[in-house]
């Protein structure tokens, strides 16, 4: 092999886990988030559709986005959360806004004196 080819296939060894870092996450339309009621101890599994509010005790949660990597990447999958608490004759109250991360769910944590909510993965609604 010559030296001009050598260094062409060595430069194309670096270019290839560069561009396999930059392929895009999946955008999906289900985030399944994990639900915990402090007060009785019940754990429940929310789906939750992309832009559709969904109950869970006194919370109203929003998925705005749930995105997961791809299959060949390291597992992760993120929500970008909107949730507040609705108390009956009280005005609704913002709890959390932002991404949560299954991966991580201390990084961006929820907090509630009753309820825990995090996320444990993104998929295609059925």
């Amino acid at each position: 092999m010559t030296r001009a080819l050598w260094l062409s296939v060595l430069g194309m060894a670096a270019i290839v886990p560069a561009f396999a870092q930059q392929a895009p996450e999946l955008s999906l339309d289900m985030a399944v988030l994990g639900g915990l009621d402090k007060i009785t101890a019940r754990v429940v599994t929310i789906e939750a559709p992309v832009g559709q509010p969904v109950r869970f005790g006194t919370l109203e949660i929003v998925a705005r986005a749930c995105k997961k990597r791809r299959p060949e990447e390291s597992p992760e999958s993120a929500a970008f959360l909107d949730i507040w608490d609705i108390k009956q004759g009280q005005p609704a109250q913002g709890v959390f806004r932002g991404w949560m991360f299954a991966s991580s769910p201390a990084l961006s944590a929820m907090e509630h004196a009753v309820y825990d909510v995090w996320v444990l993965d993104c998929r295609k609604g059925s």
